[in-house]
């Protein structure tokens, strides 16, 4: 039985595939709009406008204490009745980029405010006005500070795909579930879900030890 199970897994594993491109797609689309938006925030939260950073903190606090698939089913089953219609893909991409910049903000607010204040100053004294501060002085040195856990948290927001699959996006996940259906064993399919999950993430987490290694 495990046999004629595990052929008919190799017949349909095109399927897994499709699935993959899919987990990708969602997976890279967000890390770009999450690290862009995350940057951004963390900019502000780090700045010196306390009310602006405090509007962040609380921005941050509410999605980092709040369950990802609780901020999906929001977007795709309450923004309707607002009137506001989103396919699910669109959907999935704008839950993530929501989640992943909450958590990339904290990320880049704390490597900007780990640079000493003698930086900024010397900055200041130099002539720049503040973008310049921030993309000569500032942000090269808060990279080394910023690198590793981004890395880190790119790696989280790659697995954290799987939770789209509550609102129909045809990625791994959901391939899986269809899967188990027509292959009634579970351990099986889950596990070739599994691999492939890792497959994606394996070269991050390899970067993200390599960028640990080199900062420390």
């Amino acid at each position: 039985m495990m046999a004629f199970y595990f052929q008919r897994l190799v017949e349909i594993f095109p399927f897994f595939l499709l699935g993959l491109w899919m987990t990708v797609k969602v997976a890279f689309i967000s890390l770009f709009n999450c690290t862009i938006l995350g940057f951004v925030l963390g900019i502000f939260r780090a700045g010196k406008n306390k009310f602006i950073s405090r509007i962040i903190g609380v921005y941050v606090s509410l999605i980092r204490g709040t369950p990802f698939v609780v901020q999906i089913f929001i977007i795709f089953f309450i923004l309707p009745e607002w009137g506001i219609q989103l396919e699910a893909f669109p959907a999935a991409l704008l839950a993530m980029a929501i989640m992943g910049s909450a958590f990339i903000c904290e990320i880049v607010a704390g490597g900007i405010n780990s640079i000493p204040k003698g930086q900024w100053e010397a900055a200041v004294s130099s002539g720049l006005s503040l973008f310049q501060q921030l993309r000569f002085v500032v942000v090269p040195q808060a990279m080394k500070v910023i690198l590793p856990p981004l890395v880190g948290q790119y790696v989280l927001l790659i697995k954290d795909t799987s939770v789209v699959s509550v609102i129909g996006v045809m990625e791994l996940t959901r391939v899986g579930w269809i899967t188990v259906v027509r292959i009634p064993e579970g351990l099986m399919v889950f596990s070739l879900v599994g691999v492939l999950y890792f497959v994606i993430s394996y070269p991050l987490i390899l970067l993200s030890n390599y960028l640990e290694r080199r900062m420390a």
